[in-house]
């Protein structure tokens, strides 16, 4: 098992970042492996980590294909398809509810 390297939050080196920075940069990890971890402290639990990739190595993003965007598009509407009502909300519909607002409101109070 390899040993990666850590560092602090704020201290790590350039030439490093995370998936979010790679995005926002219009790049990739691509395959590679993760070259570091970065550790933010918090105060009732363990810290947050984030994996760091080389810039060097990353690729460009994959541009969207017309099939993806229409998949995407699918993928969303049938989230903000009630199943009670059958009408797009315009919103996602809540998992904890499984249903639109309006819908939960009108079931009847379930008691345990």
């Amino acid at each position: 098992m390899t040993v990666i390297p850590n560092y602090r939050w704020r201290m790590a080196p350039e030439g490093l970042a995370t998936r979010r920075q790679l995005r926002a940069m219009g790049l990739r990890p691509g395959g590679q492996d993760v070259a570091a971890q970065l550790e933010r402290p918090r105060r009732r639990r363990g810290p947050l980590v984030a994996f760091l990739y080389r810039i060097d190595r990353a690729k460009p993003v994959r541009p969207m294909t017309p099939a993806r965007r229409a998949a995407l598009a699918k993928a969303m509407a049938a989230r903000r398809m009630c199943p009670v009502c059958r009408q797009d909300r315009g919103y996602c519909i809540p998992p904890t509810l499984g249903t639109c607002v309006p819908c939960a409101d009108a079931a009847p109070e379930r008691t345990s």
